[in-house]
């Protein structure tokens, strides 16, 4: 529309001037006629310009009114008026000024002398003006108007070009709508449903058809990379290992928070950031290895990828670092806490050793009553009994030995098979008291029980009878005569019981205080050998409350005696 106005305007102006050019090419032509007239017969000269009225019969156009104008504005001649002379001055007219300065000019304006509007076309010849004029009546009007056959021919064109245009987009708007919503709905990342992926049959259609097609095959394709990342991150999250990915370039793409968690555990500073990796020193052999492959150009195939593996001891924990660089040079670092089976692979070559230690006593004695009674057969019988009941202690204090290292590593290493349900822990403690009744009362030890019938903990009868009965017995063996032992439950909350063992004997020094849970530990090692220890007690009762989601510690009473304070749990 905005094209048909402006080809309307463009050609009606045309038109206009192209008329108006006519019209002034004929006034023009009157003025050539005038001015030749005027120099032939010298009119200029003898001021005979009555002569001039000629002219009114030589041009054919009756209408035309010819001026002639002095060059100060005098009017020297005047087709249309008799008295010329008596016409006031014109030099201020706007055709005459025009003509002044540029040789011609024209104007449509109403005669003050004639009382008639014209249309005034004036022409400098240097000493004077000719100005030449036509009535400007209702035929000149019409003249100058366009012709308003263009106007509607135009207007005609228009109808049909929007009509076709019309048709045309009426063929593509119902496939450029769908490709609009389309649009609107992968925008907000919505689904796009069967019927709105038809398209009509031709080349738009079939355009937003495969556009629709390859979007929904995408959308497929990231919603399967968005589950397997999700699978990927929560897989990554309940590792008990700390994993990172990385680019070439050393920029982190994936890491779980154990990760960053052995990071600063092994760098001894908080960190948040993967990246801080290559800046510990702990981590300089990872650098060095990754330096070798990530700035070869050779290639390897994913069933020979360069690794690397060590272990880093860092404050009594242990953490195996795997590296593994991929065939595209982006790399996989893996840190794994291995301190429990390494202490545990430490503390089985330490028990193997102790246990090697312990065994050889019990064993030589044993061998050496028997070699005394087999090469002194005629020892007398008083002898020979001696002899049999002190071997007979040894294979029983080897018997208890090697029961207490069974039950330990029953403990440490299948848990899981012991039976947990709930326990009266009073019953527990009444029983053991009273197995051990005879061996209280033969060093006057007396036992008081502060704990409710109500005392009900999740675990396994077994192992709670080992902790009291093995806790009573150190103190049978070591705290003297004449003390008291309480056993009492001092407090609980949601999750635990909290028990207090504690007699009223010599204590323990304080510089042992610390060690008394360890395997075999003796604070003196012949005493407690002459007593029948085997040094597994306290071990026993800590790895048993360990089981029981408990925890154990030991201090010495101000008033004498040692304390034993553990919770048990409750479920």
């Amino acid at each position: 529309m905005l094209f048909t106005v402006a080809i309307l305007l463009f050609q009606l102006q045309r038109e206009r001037n192209y008329k108006t050019d006519q019209l002034e090419n004929t006034l023009k032509n009157v003025t050539e006629v005038s001015h030749n007239y005027i120099e032939h017969y010298g009119l200029m000269q003898n001021q005979n310009f009555h002569q001039a009225d000629t002219l009114k019969y030589l041009i054919p156009q009756q209408n035309i009114r010819i001026t002639v104008i002095s060059k100060k504005g005098l009017v020297l001649y005047d087709s249309f008026v008799d008295d010329y002379s008596s016409m006031e001055n014109h030099f201020e007219r706007p055709e005459v000024q025009k003509a002044l300065y540029s040789e011609e000019g024209s104007n449509i304006r109403h005669s003050a002398t004639t009382g008639q509007d014209f249309y005034y076309y004036a022409h400098n010849y240097g000493d004077y003006f000719v100005r030449t004029a036509m009535v400007y009546n209702v035929d000149v009007e019409n003249f100058l108007k366009a012709e308003r056959f263009f106007i509607f021919f135009i207007i005609g064109i228009f109808i049909v070009i929007w009509l076709v245009i019309n048709e045309l987009t009426k063929r593509l708007s119902i496939s450029i709508t769908k490709l609009k919503d389309f649009a609107i709905k992968a925008g907000k990342n919505e689904p796009i449903e069967e019927d709105e992926s038809e398209f009509p049959d031709h080349e738009l259609g079939e355009i937003g058809a495969q556009i629709v097609k390859i979007y929904n095959r995408l959308r497929r394709a990231k919603d399967d990379v968005a589950m397997e990342k999700d699978r990927l991150f929560n897989h990554m999250n309940i590792l008990n290992e700390g994993i990172s990915f990385f680019k070439p370039n050393k920029e982190k793409m994936l890491a779980n928070s154990h990760f960053i968690q052995y990071v600063s555990m092994i760098s001894d500073s908080s960190t948040i950031s993967a990246e801080n990796f290559f800046n510990i020193p702990e981590f300089d052999r990872i650098n060095a290895f990754l330096d070798e492959y990530l700035e070869k150009d050779t290639e390897f195939q994913n069933s020979e990828l360069p690794q690397l593996e060590y272990t880093i001891n860092k404050n009594e924990s242990y953490f195996k670092v795997l590296c593994i660089v991929f065939a595209d040079k982006s790399f996989e670092i893996l840190i794994t806490d291995v301190t429990r089976p390494e202490k545990r692979r430490l503390l089985k070559q330490q028990l193997t050793s102790n246990i090697a230690h312990e065994l050889k006593t019990p064993l030589a004695s044993i061998k050496g009553y028997i070699e005394t009674l087999m090469g002194n057969p005629n020892i007398d019988k008083e002898k020979q009994q001696y002899f049999i009941e002190r071997a007979h202690a040894q294979s029983e204090r080897l018997n208890l030995l090697l029961n207490d290292i069974s039950l330990l590593n029953n403990i440490e290493d299948a848990g899981e098979l012991f039976e947990f349900k709930q326990v009266n822990v009073k019953h527990i403690v009444s029983d053991v008291i009273e197995n051990l009744e005879s061996r209280l009362a033969s060093k006057n030890i007396k036992c008081r029980l502060n704990i409710d019938d109500e005392v009900l903990v999740h675990g396994n009868d077994s192992l709670l009878s080992s902790v009291f009965q093995n806790l009573i017995e150190n103190s049978i063996n070591y705290a003297g005569q004449n003390v008291s032992i309480e056993v009492k439950n001092y407090l609980e909350d949601k999750k635990y019981y909290y028990f207090s063992y504690s007699d009223t004997g010599v204590g323990i020094p304080e510089e042992h205080l610390h060690r008394i849970f360890e395997r075999f530990y003796r604070i003196d090692s012949g005493r407690t050998r002459e007593m029948g220890g085997t040094g597994l007690g306290l071990s026993i009762v800590k790895n048993a409350v360990l089981l029981h989601k408990g925890k154990i510690s030991a201090r010495n009473k101000e008033e004498g005696g040692i304390e034993f304070l553990f919770t048990l749990s409750k479920k």
